[in-house]
């Protein structure tokens, strides 16, 4: 018979096992469910829920009239998933179909992939959908078997620039505006200058999420409202402006030229009514633009500089005659050629003539090289003193450094520092006459606006208003006396009276006009040379209606444009840039309000010297 096997001990073991392995248990969970609570209820909520930002509607942007929009913004759906809430295998499922509706191929089809079956929590799939596409995802992500699933079509506003521009494939003031990438960042222009402005803040919302991963009706909780983008009010006249782009595309056709550019500054406020060049883009196609010729977007007013010419001629009457050097009827010999530097080196005039004895104020009219080179060299006691006078009339002008004009990427030029590389006496005669030095045609628009409206450097401005708030005129302050700027016009007048070539083309009956012209060769880097025919010509003037006081300012430059009569002293071409300055000169003064009847000038820009 065989012994029992049961023992009191052996029970009392198996108990105690029990005992151990059930409170090690009521331990473990009591971890899990107080220790870890706050951790594993936040997990739950991750899991069950989604935070997304709905954008803000980005502000308009109108001409100065405030009804002429020129940049605006409408909705769209963007496509965004949830990789991470689908298997392997259902995200492939779900870009193959997605790849199909969206009719991609390429790169295009590969990237969508790509992000879907990333391991990402968020991803944006496409942007700005056609309204039938967004449908068709809306109609396949919903029912009791979805062919998608895990996706979010999100409200995204889509920029539109509506007014056409002056030129074929072109928005109007582009250069001026830019475009909104599709992250809704601005580029270039306006756009990108006030972008926090225009994009104001993101809507942030958190929703409870179904097991498809897709949003639940009525469960957004807003955690921030933001608040919409604000809207600008330009300085431009829309109706100008296309009237001024429609003259550059004519002369940029006319003269087989690079580039034209052209500038309409109110020369006591800053305000800047039109400002174009051609060639222009269309903002609406930006990306294409991007994969063809993104040097368009370039803008050659304030981003690319060059070697002015004869419209520096200009300032070095501004340094000679304020330091009392010299006087408009100072009379001094033009020779023809002007030997410097122990004979080493020499400048000519454009004509290789000498015209004798002259005026200064008819030296600068008939743009005499020599005589400008005499002047600058006799600024001072020496070429040290010369230099150092008429480099800090240069920078006092605002060259050398940026206007501060509220548009992205302006640079400020490019000056030499005599008291940092001393300058030669054939460094002090080019720069005479405008040769050395690289500046843009927004400085030279202040600049002159300076010397015309009674001494005072004003900042150029191409916003009127953000949202309510207007903007008001920077003065940088007084760079002259009023009586040299009265100085500065007469001479101006007297380049548009006194040389008939000039006369002809340029006056405009009932009107004041005056300014300066600049012809400039361009140096090839690449090729260690000048460019054959090709030319930077300039113009910088201004127009008024009432004798001795400018009502604006134009600057024109056109950039290597091609003459079509080529003798010594003599480049034409079959649109001059004075006669450009005239045109879009009478275009400006033919705008209705543009210029007022009242012929008032800002206190700050005529305050006594």
């Amino acid at each position: 018979m065989l012994g029992r096997t049961d023992s009191r001990a052996r029970a009392l073991l198996v108990l105690i096992g029990f005992v151990l392995v059930a409170g090690s248990l009521g331990v473990r969970l009591a971890y899990w469910q107080v220790g870890r609570h706050d951790e594993l209820s936040a997990q739950a909520v991750r899991q069950s829920s989604m935070r997304y930002e709905i954008p803000s509607m980005r502000g308009s942007i109108y001409d100065r009239t405030g009804t002429v929009v020129l940049a605006t913004s409408v909705d769209r759906d963007r496509l965004a998933a949830y990789p991470k809430l689908l298997t392997p295998e259902r995200r492939a499922a779900v870009a193959s179909r997605l790849i199909t509706i969206l009719g991609l191929e390429g790169d295009a089809a590969t990237e969508l992939t790509t992000r879907m079956e990333s391991e990402r929590e968020y991803v944006v799939l496409a942007r700005d959908l056609d309204p039938e596409i967004s449908g068709q995802i809306r109609t396949e992500s919903s029912g009791d078997n979805p062919t998608l699933a895990a996706l979010l079509l999100e409200p995204e506003p889509v920029r539109v620039y509506p007014q056409p521009g002056g030129g074929p494939d072109t928005t109007l003031a582009a250069h001026v505006l830019g475009f909104v990438n599709r992250d809704g960042a601005g580029q270039y222009g306006v756009e990108q200058r006030y972008q926090d402005q225009l994009a104001g803040m993101p809507r942030v919302v958190a929703a409870q999420k179904d097991a498809a991963g897709n949003p639940v009706p009525d469960s957004s909780t807003v955690l921030d409202p933001g608040y919409p983008g604000q809207d600008l009010t330009l300085t431009l006249d829309a109706s100008l402006q296309v009237a001024v782009e429609q003259e550059l595309l004519a002369a940029w056709i006319a003269d087989r030229a690079k580039r034209v550019s052209a500038v309409v500054m109110d020369p006591y406020t800053g305000e800047v009514v039109a400002y174009a060049s051609y060639p222009s883009y269309d903002a609406n196609d930006y990306q294409a633009i991007a994969a063809t010729t993104p040097e368009r977007f370039v803008d050659p007013i304030v981003s690319t500089v060059y070697e002015p010419g004869s419209v520096f001629k200009m300032l070095t009457a501004t340094a000679a005659i304020g330091n009392g050097s010299v006087t408009p009827t100072t009379r001094l010999t033009d020779t023809g050629k002007l030997w410097v530097d122990n004979g080493h080196a020499h400048v000519d005039d454009a004509d290789h003539l000498a015209m004798g004895r002259m005026t200064f104020r008819d030296a600068v009219a008939y743009s005499r090289n020599v005589v400008a080179a005499k002047v600058a060299l006799a600024l001072g006691h020496n070429t040290r003193e010369s230099s150092r006078i008429l480099y800090d009339t240069w920078r006092r002008m605002g060259f050398g450094t940026l206007t501060g004009i509220d548009v992205a990427n302006e640079v400020p030029g490019i000056v030499r520092d005599p008291s940092v590389t001393p300058w030669r006496e054939i460094d002090l005669a080019n720069g005479a006459f405008g040769q050395g030095i690289a500046v843009t045609p927004i400085q030279l628009a202040q600049a002159y606006s300076a010397m015309v409206n009674g001494g005072t450097l004003v900042r150029p401005r191409l916003v009127r208003s953000i949202g309510d708030a207007e903007t008001h005129p920077v003065y940088e302050g007084r760079v002259m006396p009023v009586s040299l700027s009265k100085t500065l016009q007469a001479m101006m007048r007297r380049v548009i009276t006194t040389v008939d070539f000039y006369r002809s083309r340029t006056l405009i009956p009932g009107f004041e006009v005056g300014g300066k012209t600049g012809t400039a060769q361009i140096w090839d880097a690449d090729k260690g040379a000048w460019k054959v025919n090709k030319f930077n010509y300039s113009f910088v003037g201004y127009i008024g209606r009432k004798a001795g006081h400018p009502d604006l300012v134009v600057a024109v430059r056109i950039e290597e444009g091609t003459p079509t009569v080529v003798r010594l002293g003599h480049l034409e071409m079959p649109v001059m840039s004075f006669e450009l300055f005239r045109r879009i000169a009478h275009d400006s003064i033919s705008t209705p309000f543009l210029v007022p009847d009242d012929e008032s000038v800002p206190a700050n820009a005529v305050a006594n010297p």
